[in-house]
């Protein structure tokens, strides 16, 4: 199966599509090969690794024992800090996801998680540091494919909340 192919991709198609974004399943590009990182997926567009929108799913975990998924869209420059994660989503706690969690709740694999294309809607933070660029890019639900957008477009999209997610060490000046 190719990664045009891939359902994950297609519903990130449709959904774009759906959103009224401009051509936006014309926008989703199949790298050459899998960029399960932010790093590598910089390095394959040739861009800043800032301006991937790094999708990272997390547990949030209630007092009342309880727990959601949380996906937080960082810039790939950053570190996600748990602590204000948990704080934005009132929580007790915020963890990292395991593989099978991520899949059950965004029904994509980890290094190819989409903003959009969920079974279910998943409550997501979407840095702040991504509106510096003016084009950021995600991943399209596969760990090859990815697509260009914006930080308002990522909000919109995501139905998200704007919020600082850096870790504190990560705004201090070099």
């Amino acid at each position: 199966m190719s990664s045009f192919d891939h359902p994950s991709v297609s519903k990130v198609a449709a959904i774009l599509r759906e959103a009224g974004v401009t051509d936006g399943a014309d926008r989703i590009r199949i790298l050459d090969d899998e960029a399960r990182t932010a790093a590598l997926a910089a390095q394959a567009l040739g861009i800043e690794v800032g301006a991937i929108a790094n999708s990272l799913v997390f547990v949030a975990h209630f007092a009342d024992g309880h727990t959601e998924p949380l996906l937080a869209l960082t810039s790939g420059a950053h570190r996600a800090d748990t602590g204000r994660l948990a704080a934005l989503a009132g929580a007790d706690k915020v963890t990292k996801a395991r593989a099978e969690f991520v899949r059950e709740h965004t029904g994509q694999p980890i290094g190819g998680v989409a903003p959009v294309g969920h079974p279910e809607p998943v409550r997501t933070v979407v840095d702040n540091h991504l509106a510096t660029y003016p084009e950021v890019w995600a991943a399209a639900g596969h760990p090859k494919s990815v697509f260009p957008t914006t930080f308002a477009e990522l909000v919109a999209l995501t139905g998200g909340t704007a919020a600082d997610v850096a870790a504190e060490e990560d705004h201090l000046p070099s």
